[in-house]
């Protein structure tokens, strides 16, 4: 089969993985249960909270697998490292329903099941961008959509299973069928050939960009380096702050009731997965520079929005959940591919892991910022920092717009810049 033509099912197979991969989003459901069962093992009070740090160490672990699975991938191509990753998914939810500590649970979820996640998704994420040189944004759009989407799907098929099957059964069915179709995707994967490029692309302005291929150690050292994870920063510690805090805010600021939060958040994250894809599409026509400037311009809106709410003002708070969830998908949408855009597909698995960081680094930073600002149910400074963080990250997608304009232009022109 011609590779223009299969390139399109292995997008579809990396798909299919992330659906699988993740189930990550399903610990909110799994917690409770799980503190339940320990409580009554361990014959000591155990909550929901006291079991976050294996979700807290999962991701706070990600760029670990991020990395290495980025230089497996560039070395090896995505078979192997998504099988492993099938495999340790399988085990580190298997394990984590049938832990009896606090110790098992932490490394079997947070380590081992983490693990396998990071591993497959930096496999399925980075080898479809390299298959789509010509259309980076929907393959990392796509893919990431896909794996977001579980933060919708999954949730309410563990919370049937829980309720079916208890908590220990719920994990293990959840771990031997995702575990399965993560593996068997992985088999039918493929190494994208090296070099790799469409006929579309010969007269691209970005298709001269991506004859470059920087290594890491190259890629660090370059101005746009910089400026884009510190534009990732940005977008990401912004959306983290109210990712983190969308419950509270809907109680606290609007005045809705514990289950109407919760509905709040399901639609937060399902505008979020939307935002992925559609501003993956958007990037590959408008480039990438000018698709995150406009991203961050909804950020401030949105934000802005956010101040203006009161009691009751429920329409008003779901549209800035709209104006602020679409754009934070945005940036994990778009990056994938602008990390291969702008420093070459050879490297792209290591160069993306590196890049990633800087969204791990948000994931921190963000909850603690929000934190910190808020003061018993005023987020005021909260907003007010967001706003200055999203008007940083125009100013940078601005500069990186400019930037990417005048490359352009001097090598189609063969000159020196």
């Amino acid at each position: 089969m011609d590779v223009l033509i299969k390139r399109w099912y292995l997008l579809a197979i990396a798909c299919v993985i992330n659906l699988c991969a993740g189930s990550i989003y399903a610990w909110s459901v799994f917690a409770g249960p799980k503190a339940e069962q320990l409580s009554q093992i361990l014959g000591q009070t155990i909550t929901a909270g006291d079991l976050s740090l294996a979700f807290s160490l999962g991701n706070g672990l990600a760029p670990i697998p991020m990395l290495l699975g980025g230089y497996l991938n560039d070395k090896a191509g995505p078979k192997i490292q998504i099988v492993l990753g099938g495999l340790l998914v399988a085990i580190g939810l298997c394990w984590a329903g049938a832990s009896e500590s606090l110790f098992t649970l932490f490394f079997s979820y947070g380590f081992i099941f983490c693990l396998g996640v990071g591993l497959t998704y930096s496999a399925t994420v980075n080898t479809s961008v390299k298959f789509f040189p010509d259309h980076p944004g929907l393959a990392g759009g796509l893919t990431t959509a896909a794996y977001g989407f579980c933060s919708v799907g999954v949730p309410p098929v563990a919370h049937v299973l829980i309720e079916q099957f208890g908590i220990t059964a719920a994990f293990q069915i959840l771990g031997v069928v995702f575990g399965t179709v993560i593996v068997i995707g992985g088999l039918l994967s493929q190494k994208c050939p090296q070099g790799f490029m469409t006929t579309g692309r010969k007269d691209s302005p970005r298709s001269v960009k991506a004859a470059v291929n920087y290594n890491w150690s190259e890629m660090v050292r370059t101005t746009n380096f910089w400026l884009m994870i510190a534009l990732l920063l940005c977008g990401a510690i912004t959306g983290m702050m109210i990712f983190s805090q969308a419950v509270g805010i809907a109680v606290n600021q609007v005045g809705m009731s514990v289950t109407a939060a919760t509905g709040a958040v399901a639609f937060l994250a399902l505008i979020n997965t939307f935002g992925r894809l559609v501003a993956g599409v958007i990037s590959d026509k408008l480039g990438q520079p000018l698709s995150l400037l406009g991203a961050c311009i909804l950020t401030v809106c949105g934000l802005v929005m956010l101040i203006t709410c009161t009691q009751g003002s429920n329409i008003m708070f779901y549209a800035a959940l709209t104006i602020i969830g679409f754009p934070f998908g945005a940036f994990l949408g778009i990056f994938p591919g602008y990390t291969a855009a702008a420093f070459g597909t050879r490297f792209n698995g290591t160069n993306y892991g590196i890049m990633f960081c800087g969204f791990a680094l948000s994931g921190a930073v963000g909850p603690w910022l929000m934190n910190a600002l808020s003061n018993n149910g005023d987020f005021y400074y909260s907003y007010l920092a967001g706003i200055c963080l999203a008007s940083l990250g125009v100013l940078l997608a601005g500069i990186l717009k400019i930037r990417s304009s005048r490359e352009n232009t001097c090598k189609l022109q063969n000159a020196s810049c």
